[in-house]
């Protein structure tokens, strides 16, 4: 990790497309602008971790579909009805 001091009004430059501003400097806050092209996604750590638990329980709970031969394997006789859920 790089560590930088900055000063209000002075850049950051990142591989030539994206540049960070230090735009305000009050008490243990830091406010920061960043210019970037569209196609960078930038998102804010503590969401990007929250981003991360769902994507990793959303595959974790995605099913993969069932054969037709496994399902044939099951018993006929057995009716089922769908319903609703409220």
């Amino acid at each position: 990790m790089l560590v930088l001091s900055r000063k209000v009004g002075q850049r950051l430059v990142i591989d030539d497309n994206i540049t960070i501003v230090i735009n305000r400097i009050a008490g243990n806050r830091v406010q920061i602008g960043i210019e970037a092209p569209d196609e960078v996604h930038i998102m804010r750590g503590e969401l990007d971790k929250i981003r991360r638990q769902f994507s990793d329980s959303d595959q974790a709970t995605r099913q993969e579909p069932v054969p037709m031969t496994v399902v044939g394997e099951f018993d006929s006789s057995v009716e089922v009805t769908p319903r609703s859920v409220h």
